[in-house]
Protein backbone atom coordinates (compact mmCIF):
# COMPACT_ATOMS: atom_id res chain seq x y z
CA UNK A 1 0.00 0.00 0.00
CA UNK A 2 1.60 3.50 -1.19
CA UNK A 3 0.91 6.99 0.36
CA UNK A 4 -0.36 9.77 -2.23
CA UNK A 5 1.06 12.38 0.06
CA UNK A 6 -1.51 14.94 2.06
CA UNK A 7 -4.73 16.94 1.23
CA UNK A 8 -6.73 19.66 2.91
CA UNK A 9 -9.99 18.11 0.87
CA UNK A 10 -10.39 14.86 -0.86
CA UNK A 11 -13.95 14.03 -2.32
CA UNK A 12 -14.54 10.61 -2.78
CA UNK A 13 -17.06 11.06 -5.79
CA UNK A 14 -17.25 13.22 -9.22
CA UNK A 15 -20.41 13.85 -9.75
CA UNK A 16 -22.00 17.00 -10.05
CA UNK A 17 -21.69 17.55 -6.02
CA UNK A 18 -18.21 15.81 -5.94
CA UNK A 19 -16.79 18.26 -8.50
CA UNK A 20 -18.37 21.26 -7.65
CA UNK A 21 -17.37 20.80 -4.01
CA UNK A 22 -13.48 20.00 -5.21
CA UNK A 23 -13.29 23.07 -6.92
CA UNK A 24 -14.85 25.58 -4.48
CA UNK A 25 -12.39 23.73 -1.95
CA UNK A 26 -9.57 24.94 -4.42
CA UNK A 27 -11.00 28.29 -4.84
CA UNK A 28 -10.51 28.68 -1.36
CA UNK A 29 -6.88 27.73 -1.42
CA UNK A 30 -7.76 24.22 -0.34
CA UNK A 31 -5.31 21.23 -1.91
CA UNK A 32 -8.09 19.25 -3.10
CA UNK A 33 -8.56 15.80 -4.19
CA UNK A 34 -11.29 13.51 -5.91
CA UNK A 35 -11.47 9.89 -6.39
CA UNK A 36 -13.37 8.56 -9.00
CA UNK A 37 -14.26 4.80 -9.85
CA UNK A 38 -15.50 5.49 -13.78
CA UNK A 39 -13.46 5.94 -15.96
CA UNK A 40 -14.78 9.91 -16.81
CA UNK A 41 -16.28 12.12 -14.29
CA UNK A 42 -19.55 13.16 -13.95
CA UNK A 43 -21.35 10.58 -11.96
CA UNK A 44 -25.26 9.32 -12.72
CA UNK A 45 -26.22 12.66 -13.48
CA UNK A 46 -23.63 12.95 -16.29
CA UNK A 47 -23.41 9.19 -17.61
CA UNK A 48 -27.13 7.66 -16.94
CA UNK A 49 -29.36 10.17 -15.67
CA UNK A 50 -29.98 13.93 -15.94
CA UNK A 51 -28.34 14.77 -19.44
CA UNK A 52 -28.58 11.67 -21.39
CA UNK A 53 -32.61 12.04 -20.49
CA UNK A 54 -32.85 15.60 -21.39
CA UNK A 55 -30.65 15.02 -24.60
CA UNK A 56 -33.59 12.02 -25.74
CA UNK A 57 -36.43 14.54 -24.19
CA UNK A 58 -34.92 17.27 -26.47
CA UNK A 59 -34.77 14.36 -29.40
CA UNK A 60 -38.91 13.69 -28.23
CA UNK A 61 -39.73 17.00 -28.92
CA UNK A 62 -37.72 17.64 -31.99
CA UNK A 63 -39.85 14.49 -33.38
CA UNK A 64 -43.46 16.09 -32.21
CA UNK A 65 -42.70 19.86 -33.58
CA UNK A 66 -41.99 17.94 -36.95
CA UNK A 67 -45.10 16.15 -36.83
CA UNK A 68 -46.93 19.16 -36.02
CA UNK A 69 -44.90 21.57 -38.52
CA UNK A 70 -48.02 21.93 -40.44
CA UNK A 71 -49.39 23.92 -38.33
CA UNK A 72 -47.00 26.48 -38.66
CA UNK A 73 -47.23 26.41 -42.56
CA UNK A 74 -43.82 24.18 -42.94
CA UNK A 75 -43.67 21.33 -44.69
CA UNK A 76 -41.47 18.16 -43.94
CA UNK A 77 -42.45 15.10 -45.93
CA UNK A 78 -41.67 12.47 -43.16
CA UNK A 79 -39.86 12.45 -39.43
CA UNK A 80 -39.00 9.25 -37.62
CA UNK A 81 -36.13 8.02 -35.13
CA UNK A 82 -32.77 7.35 -36.21
CA UNK A 83 -31.65 5.01 -33.26
CA UNK A 84 -27.81 4.79 -34.02
CA UNK A 85 -27.87 8.43 -34.99
CA UNK A 86 -30.21 9.37 -31.55
CA UNK A 87 -27.49 7.39 -29.60
CA UNK A 88 -24.29 9.00 -31.25
CA UNK A 89 -25.92 12.70 -30.40
CA UNK A 90 -26.45 11.47 -26.74
CA UNK A 91 -22.91 10.35 -26.13
CA UNK A 92 -21.51 13.50 -28.34
CA UNK A 93 -23.04 15.76 -25.18
CA UNK A 94 -22.26 12.96 -21.95
CA UNK A 95 -18.58 12.65 -23.51
CA UNK A 96 -18.20 16.66 -24.18
CA UNK A 97 -19.33 17.35 -20.62
CA UNK A 98 -17.30 14.72 -19.21
CA UNK A 99 -14.21 16.48 -20.92
CA UNK A 100 -15.51 19.77 -19.58
CA UNK A 101 -15.69 18.66 -16.06
CA UNK A 102 -11.67 17.20 -16.25
CA UNK A 103 -10.30 20.52 -17.75
CA UNK A 104 -12.23 22.10 -14.69
CA UNK A 105 -10.54 20.36 -12.17
CA UNK A 106 -7.27 20.76 -13.93
CA UNK A 107 -7.44 24.37 -14.24
CA UNK A 108 -8.02 24.58 -10.47
CA UNK A 109 -5.06 22.03 -9.47
CA UNK A 110 -7.44 19.48 -8.75
CA UNK A 111 -5.34 15.91 -8.04
CA UNK A 112 -7.46 12.95 -9.83
CA UNK A 113 -7.77 9.76 -8.14
CA UNK A 114 -8.57 6.69 -10.63
CA UNK A 115 -10.45 3.97 -8.32
CA UNK A 116 -13.00 2.96 -5.65
CA UNK A 117 -12.54 5.12 -2.79
CA UNK A 118 -13.44 4.31 0.51
CA UNK A 119 -12.62 5.78 4.52
CA UNK A 120 -10.03 4.29 6.11
CA UNK A 121 -10.17 6.45 9.17
CA UNK A 122 -10.91 10.10 10.23
CA UNK A 123 -8.50 11.73 7.61
CA UNK A 124 -7.69 8.78 5.60
CA UNK A 125 -8.94 8.02 2.40
CA UNK A 126 -8.03 4.28 0.61
CA UNK A 127 -8.64 3.59 -2.78
CA UNK A 128 -8.34 0.71 -4.55
CA UNK A 129 -6.79 1.26 -8.30
CA UNK A 130 -7.59 -1.37 -11.05
CA UNK A 131 -4.00 -1.51 -12.44
CA UNK A 132 -1.88 -0.39 -9.18
CA UNK A 133 -1.53 -1.12 -5.43
CA UNK A 134 -3.91 -0.16 -2.73
CA UNK A 135 -3.15 3.75 -1.61
CA UNK A 136 -3.75 5.90 1.05
CA UNK A 137 -4.70 9.47 0.40
CA UNK A 138 -3.57 11.79 4.00
CA UNK A 139 -6.69 14.76 3.99
CA UNK A 140 -8.01 16.71 6.64
CA UNK A 141 -11.47 16.55 5.62
CA UNK A 142 -13.30 14.03 3.59
CA UNK A 143 -16.25 14.23 2.06
CA UNK A 144 -18.66 11.35 0.82
CA UNK A 145 -20.19 12.14 -2.35
CA UNK A 146 -20.83 8.50 -4.21
CA UNK A 147 -24.27 9.43 -5.02
CA UNK A 148 -27.10 6.25 -6.06
CA UNK A 149 -28.50 3.63 -7.85
CA UNK A 150 -31.70 2.27 -9.34
CA UNK A 151 -33.70 1.26 -6.64
CA UNK A 152 -35.57 -2.12 -7.31
CA UNK A 153 -38.44 -3.79 -6.55
CA UNK A 154 -38.48 -7.10 -4.41
CA UNK A 155 -39.39 -10.15 -7.15
CA UNK A 156 -38.96 -8.23 -9.79
CA UNK A 157 -35.78 -8.82 -11.48
CA UNK A 158 -33.99 -6.32 -14.27
CA UNK A 159 -32.65 -8.24 -17.11
CA UNK A 160 -32.02 -5.81 -19.49
CA UNK A 161 -34.28 -6.22 -22.15
CA UNK A 162 -37.89 -7.02 -21.40
CA UNK A 163 -37.67 -5.64 -17.43
CA UNK A 164 -35.29 -2.65 -17.47
CA UNK A 165 -34.43 0.23 -15.07
CA UNK A 166 -33.82 3.35 -16.38
CA UNK A 167 -30.30 3.42 -16.66
CA UNK A 168 -30.52 0.65 -19.74
CA UNK A 169 -33.49 2.78 -21.16
CA UNK A 170 -30.83 5.71 -21.02
CA UNK A 171 -29.07 3.44 -23.33
CA UNK A 172 -31.98 3.33 -25.65
CA UNK A 173 -30.83 -0.11 -27.10
CA UNK A 174 -33.89 -0.38 -28.83
CA UNK A 175 -37.20 1.05 -28.94
CA UNK A 176 -40.33 -1.05 -27.96
CA UNK A 177 -43.51 -0.94 -29.53
CA UNK A 178 -45.20 -1.30 -26.27
CA UNK A 179 -44.02 -0.33 -22.81
CA UNK A 180 -45.38 -0.17 -19.06
CA UNK A 181 -43.89 2.43 -16.86
CA UNK A 182 -44.36 1.72 -12.88
CA UNK A 183 -43.61 4.57 -11.20
CA UNK A 184 -45.15 8.14 -11.81
CA UNK A 185 -42.22 9.93 -10.40
CA UNK A 186 -39.75 12.75 -12.36
CA UNK A 187 -38.05 9.64 -13.96
CA UNK A 188 -40.99 7.59 -14.52
CA UNK A 189 -43.56 10.32 -16.25
CA UNK A 190 -39.76 11.71 -18.64
CA UNK A 191 -39.52 7.89 -19.96
CA UNK A 192 -43.42 7.63 -20.45
CA UNK A 193 -43.35 11.29 -22.61
CA UNK A 194 -39.76 9.92 -24.27
CA UNK A 195 -41.37 6.66 -25.77
CA UNK A 196 -44.98 8.19 -26.02
CA UNK A 197 -43.17 10.58 -28.43
CA UNK A 198 -41.11 7.97 -30.03
CA UNK A 199 -44.16 5.79 -31.20
CA UNK A 200 -44.60 3.53 -28.32
CA UNK A 201 -47.87 2.33 -26.48
CA UNK A 202 -47.02 3.32 -23.33
CA UNK A 203 -49.07 2.36 -19.60
CA UNK A 204 -48.29 4.54 -16.70
CA UNK A 205 -48.69 3.09 -13.48
CA UNK A 206 -48.70 4.65 -10.15
CA UNK A 207 -49.03 3.44 -6.52
CA UNK A 208 -50.50 7.10 -5.32
CA UNK A 209 -53.23 8.50 -6.04
CA UNK A 210 -52.04 10.78 -8.59
CA UNK A 211 -48.43 11.44 -10.76
CA UNK A 212 -45.70 13.06 -9.65
CA UNK A 213 -46.77 12.65 -5.86
CA UNK A 214 -44.10 15.17 -4.43
CA UNK A 215 -45.37 17.99 -6.56
CA UNK A 216 -48.46 20.16 -5.86
CA UNK A 217 -51.73 18.34 -6.69
CA UNK A 218 -52.93 20.48 -8.82
CA UNK A 219 -49.87 19.73 -11.11
CA UNK A 220 -50.34 16.18 -11.19
CA UNK A 221 -53.87 16.26 -11.91
CA UNK A 222 -53.32 18.65 -15.22
CA UNK A 223 -50.70 16.38 -16.42
CA UNK A 224 -52.72 13.27 -16.18
CA UNK A 225 -55.09 15.21 -18.47
CA UNK A 226 -52.11 15.85 -20.57
CA UNK A 227 -50.88 12.50 -21.05
CA UNK A 228 -54.70 11.12 -21.40
CA UNK A 229 -54.63 13.74 -25.03
CA UNK A 230 -51.80 11.96 -25.83
CA UNK A 231 -52.78 8.93 -25.49
CA UNK A 232 -50.66 7.28 -22.70
CA UNK A 233 -52.99 5.64 -20.70
CA UNK A 234 -52.50 6.14 -16.98
CA UNK A 235 -52.74 4.06 -13.72
CA UNK A 236 -53.08 5.56 -10.70
CA UNK A 237 -54.13 3.96 -6.86
CA UNK A 238 -52.34 0.95 -8.45
CA UNK A 239 -50.60 -1.99 -6.61
CA UNK A 240 -48.18 -4.49 -8.99
CA UNK A 241 -49.06 -7.67 -7.52
CA UNK A 242 -46.61 -10.14 -10.10
CA UNK A 243 -44.97 -9.64 -13.26
CA UNK A 244 -44.76 -12.87 -15.39
CA UNK A 245 -42.41 -13.13 -18.40
CA UNK A 246 -44.48 -14.07 -21.44
CA UNK A 247 -43.48 -15.11 -24.81
CA UNK A 248 -41.36 -12.26 -25.75
CA UNK A 249 -43.11 -9.11 -23.74
CA UNK A 250 -44.18 -8.88 -19.90
CA UNK A 251 -47.50 -9.48 -18.37
CA UNK A 252 -48.31 -7.72 -15.01
CA UNK A 253 -51.31 -8.41 -12.61
CA UNK A 254 -52.04 -5.64 -11.04
CA UNK A 255 -55.03 -4.07 -8.52
CA UNK A 256 -56.68 -0.70 -8.83
CA UNK A 257 -58.86 0.00 -5.79
CA UNK A 258 -58.89 -3.66 -5.11
CA UNK A 259 -60.43 -4.18 -8.93
CA UNK A 260 -58.32 -6.37 -10.42
CA UNK A 261 -56.38 -5.10 -13.56
CA UNK A 262 -54.09 -7.03 -15.96
CA UNK A 263 -51.66 -5.41 -18.27
CA UNK A 264 -49.31 -6.77 -21.15
CA UNK A 265 -46.24 -4.96 -22.88
CA UNK A 266 -43.34 -5.89 -25.26
CA UNK A 267 -41.20 -4.50 -21.90
CA UNK A 268 -41.39 -3.28 -18.25
CA UNK A 269 -39.43 -0.25 -16.92
CA UNK A 270 -39.19 -0.04 -13.45
CA UNK A 271 -38.81 3.78 -12.13
CA UNK A 272 -40.14 3.25 -8.52
CA UNK A 273 -37.02 5.70 -7.33
CA UNK A 274 -33.13 5.66 -6.33
CA UNK A 275 -31.04 4.33 -3.01
CA UNK A 276 -28.39 5.49 -1.60
CA UNK A 277 -24.96 4.15 -2.45
CA UNK A 278 -22.93 3.78 0.97
CA UNK A 279 -21.90 0.03 0.80
CA UNK A 280 -18.34 -0.50 1.76
CA UNK A 281 -17.74 2.97 2.05
CA UNK A 282 -16.16 1.94 5.85
CA UNK A 283 -18.33 3.72 7.65
CA UNK A 284 -18.83 1.36 10.38
CA UNK A 285 -15.30 2.43 11.83
CA UNK A 286 -15.12 6.00 10.75
CA UNK A 287 -18.06 7.60 13.21
CA UNK A 288 -20.64 7.72 10.75
CA UNK A 289 -24.05 7.27 11.33
CA UNK A 290 -26.21 6.32 9.19
CA UNK A 291 -30.57 6.19 9.26
CA UNK A 292 -32.68 4.30 6.67
CA UNK A 293 -29.81 4.04 4.81
CA UNK A 294 -28.67 7.73 4.63
CA UNK A 295 -25.83 9.56 5.79
CA UNK A 296 -26.94 11.76 8.63
CA UNK A 297 -25.32 15.47 8.90
CA UNK A 298 -26.33 18.56 10.06
CA UNK A 299 -26.98 21.89 7.99
CA UNK A 300 -22.96 22.13 7.00
CA UNK A 301 -23.12 18.66 5.90
CA UNK A 302 -20.93 17.50 8.25
CA UNK A 303 -21.64 14.11 9.77
CA UNK A 304 -20.86 12.81 13.47
CA UNK A 305 -17.35 12.42 12.54
CA UNK A 306 -15.76 16.38 12.31
CA UNK A 307 -13.66 16.30 9.47
CA UNK A 308 -16.10 13.88 7.40
CA UNK A 309 -19.04 15.27 5.12
CA UNK A 310 -21.75 13.87 3.18
CA UNK A 311 -23.66 15.56 0.04
CA UNK A 312 -25.98 14.88 -2.25
CA UNK A 313 -28.02 11.47 -2.72
CA UNK A 314 -26.30 9.92 0.02
CA UNK A 315 -28.31 11.98 2.51
CA UNK A 316 -32.00 12.34 2.83
CA UNK A 317 -32.56 16.08 0.75
CA UNK A 318 -34.16 15.96 -2.36
CA UNK A 319 -31.72 13.87 -5.19
CA UNK A 320 -31.65 16.61 -7.27
CA UNK A 321 -28.41 17.39 -9.06
CA UNK A 322 -28.40 21.44 -8.23
CA UNK A 323 -28.59 20.39 -4.52
CA UNK A 324 -25.87 18.31 -4.59
CA UNK A 325 -23.94 20.80 -6.13
CA UNK A 326 -24.84 23.48 -3.65
CA UNK A 327 -24.77 21.18 -0.15
CA UNK A 328 -20.54 20.25 -1.54
CA UNK A 329 -20.13 24.40 -1.97
CA UNK A 330 -21.55 24.44 1.79
CA UNK A 331 -19.24 21.50 2.38
CA UNK A 332 -16.05 23.03 0.61
CA UNK A 333 -17.10 26.61 2.94
CA UNK A 334 -16.91 25.24 6.12
CA UNK A 335 -13.66 22.85 5.29
CA UNK A 336 -12.15 25.58 5.04
CA UNK A 337 -13.51 27.80 7.92
CA UNK A 338 -14.91 30.02 5.88
CA UNK A 339 -19.21 30.90 6.77
CA UNK A 340 -21.10 28.85 4.34
CA UNK A 341 -24.96 29.50 3.93
CA UNK A 342 -27.04 26.25 4.57
CA UNK A 343 -29.06 25.60 1.76
CA UNK A 344 -33.09 26.22 3.00
CA UNK A 345 -34.49 23.52 0.85
CA UNK A 346 -38.19 24.79 0.82
CA UNK A 347 -36.70 26.83 -1.66
CA UNK A 348 -34.84 24.15 -3.77
CA UNK A 349 -36.45 24.32 -7.50
CA UNK A 350 -37.62 20.73 -8.89
CA UNK A 351 -37.94 19.99 -12.48
CA UNK A 352 -39.47 17.38 -14.67
CA UNK A 353 -39.10 17.51 -18.53
CA UNK A 354 -41.61 15.77 -20.04
CA UNK A 355 -44.48 17.23 -22.43
CA UNK A 356 -45.49 19.44 -20.76
CA UNK A 357 -43.20 20.43 -18.84
CA UNK A 358 -43.44 20.61 -14.42
CA UNK A 359 -41.17 22.87 -12.54
CA UNK A 360 -41.89 24.23 -8.95
CA UNK A 361 -40.47 25.61 -6.03
CA UNK A 362 -41.77 26.50 -2.47
CA UNK A 363 -44.64 25.22 -0.73
CA UNK A 364 -47.47 23.35 -2.32
CA UNK A 365 -50.90 24.50 -1.36
CA UNK A 366 -51.51 21.58 1.01
CA UNK A 367 -48.16 22.31 2.47
CA UNK A 368 -48.84 25.62 2.99
CA UNK A 369 -52.05 25.26 4.83
CA UNK A 370 -50.96 22.10 7.03
CA UNK A 371 -48.28 24.66 8.44
CA UNK A 372 -50.66 26.98 9.18
CA UNK A 373 -50.60 29.81 6.60
CA UNK A 374 -53.51 31.78 5.57
CA UNK A 375 -53.47 30.81 2.13
CA UNK A 376 -53.51 33.03 -1.12
CA UNK A 377 -54.09 30.98 -4.52
CA UNK A 378 -53.70 32.30 -7.79
CA UNK A 379 -53.76 30.83 -11.19
CA UNK A 380 -53.32 31.56 -15.08
CA UNK A 381 -53.74 29.29 -17.69
CA UNK A 382 -51.18 29.58 -20.50
CA UNK A 383 -54.51 29.41 -23.08
CA UNK A 384 -54.57 33.17 -22.44
CA UNK A 385 -50.86 33.36 -23.40
CA UNK A 386 -50.33 35.48 -26.70
CA UNK A 387 -46.70 33.36 -26.65
CA UNK A 388 -48.33 30.01 -25.72
CA UNK A 389 -50.67 30.32 -28.60
CA UNK A 390 -47.64 31.40 -30.78
CA UNK A 391 -46.11 27.92 -29.61
CA UNK A 392 -49.13 25.84 -30.59
CA UNK A 393 -48.07 24.66 -27.33
CA UNK A 394 -51.36 26.13 -24.74
CA UNK A 395 -51.64 23.57 -22.03
CA UNK A 396 -51.39 24.08 -17.94
CA UNK A 397 -50.95 27.32 -15.97
CA UNK A 398 -49.12 28.97 -13.34
CA UNK A 399 -50.32 28.94 -9.54
CA UNK A 400 -48.87 30.94 -6.78
CA UNK A 401 -49.22 30.09 -3.58
CA UNK A 402 -48.94 32.99 -1.00
CA UNK A 403 -49.65 34.47 2.69
CA UNK A 404 -52.22 36.44 3.39
CA UNK A 405 -50.89 38.08 5.85
CA UNK A 406 -47.95 39.39 4.56
CA UNK A 407 -48.59 38.23 0.81
CA UNK A 408 -45.07 36.70 1.05
CA UNK A 409 -44.96 33.98 -2.01
CA UNK A 410 -44.70 30.95 -0.66
CA UNK A 411 -44.48 28.30 -3.65
CA UNK A 412 -44.98 28.95 -7.47
CA UNK A 413 -45.96 25.75 -9.09
CA UNK A 414 -46.02 25.63 -13.31
CA UNK A 415 -47.21 23.21 -15.90
CA UNK A 416 -46.59 23.84 -19.91
CA UNK A 417 -44.44 24.64 -22.43
CA UNK A 418 -40.87 26.29 -21.12
CA UNK A 419 -41.97 25.35 -17.09
CA UNK A 420 -38.38 24.19 -16.27
CA UNK A 421 -36.63 27.81 -17.41
CA UNK A 422 -39.59 29.87 -16.16
CA UNK A 423 -39.05 28.80 -13.06
CA UNK A 424 -35.84 30.55 -12.29
CA UNK A 425 -37.68 33.70 -11.75
CA UNK A 426 -39.95 32.33 -9.05
CA UNK A 427 -36.73 30.55 -7.26
CA UNK A 428 -35.16 34.47 -7.24
CA UNK A 429 -38.18 35.86 -6.16
CA UNK A 430 -38.59 33.32 -3.55
CA UNK A 431 -35.01 33.87 -2.23
CA UNK A 432 -35.54 37.55 -1.90
CA UNK A 433 -38.73 36.91 -0.17
CA UNK A 434 -40.76 38.71 -2.68
CA UNK A 435 -44.68 39.21 -2.10
CA UNK A 436 -47.41 38.44 -4.72
CA UNK A 437 -47.54 42.96 -5.29
CA UNK A 438 -43.84 42.83 -5.99
CA UNK A 439 -44.17 40.69 -8.50
CA UNK A 440 -46.43 41.77 -10.60
CA UNK A 441 -45.44 44.87 -10.48
CA UNK A 442 -41.90 43.84 -12.16
CA UNK A 443 -42.90 44.65 -15.78
CA UNK A 444 -42.55 41.26 -17.94
CA UNK A 445 -41.90 41.71 -21.64
CA UNK A 446 -44.60 40.86 -24.13
CA UNK A 447 -45.25 38.29 -26.09
CA UNK A 448 -43.64 35.84 -23.37
CA UNK A 449 -44.46 33.07 -21.64
CA UNK A 450 -43.37 34.90 -18.49
CA UNK A 451 -46.27 37.15 -18.87
CA UNK A 452 -48.01 33.77 -16.71
CA UNK A 453 -46.49 34.49 -13.64
CA UNK A 454 -47.95 38.08 -13.32
CA UNK A 455 -51.10 37.42 -14.60
CA UNK A 456 -50.54 34.25 -11.79
CA UNK A 457 -49.50 36.98 -8.94
CA UNK A 458 -52.22 39.55 -9.89
CA UNK A 459 -54.99 36.51 -9.92
CA UNK A 460 -53.59 35.89 -6.17
CA UNK A 461 -55.42 39.64 -5.53
CA UNK A 462 -58.40 39.21 -7.81
CA UNK A 463 -56.75 40.98 -10.29
CA UNK A 464 -55.90 39.07 -13.30
CA UNK A 465 -56.70 41.14 -16.60
CA UNK A 466 -56.33 38.47 -19.52
CA UNK A 467 -58.86 36.35 -18.20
Amino acid sequence: MTSDGAFDFTVIGSGPGGYVAAIRAAQLGLRAAVVEMAPLPGGTCLHSGCIPTKALLQAAETLDGAHEAARFGVTIPSADVDLPSLNAYKERIVQSNAKGIQYLLKKNGITAFAGRGRVAAPGRVEVTRPDAPPAIIETRAIVLATGSTVRALPGIEFDGDRIISSDDAVAMARLPASIVVLGAGAVGVEFASIYASFGAQVTLVELLPRLLPLEDADLGAELEKAFRARKIAVHTNTRVEEVDLDGDGVRITASTDGEPLGLAAETLLVAVGRAPRTDDLGLDGAGVRLKDGFVEVDEMMQTAQPGIYAIGDIVNTPMLAHVASHEGIVAAEHAAGSPPQPLNYDKVPSCTYCAPEVASVGLSEEEARRRGHDVAVGSFPFSAIGKAKILNDTRGFVKIVSDKQYDEVLGVHIIGAHATELIAEASAALSLEATAESLFHAVHAHPTLAEALAEAAMASHGRAIHI
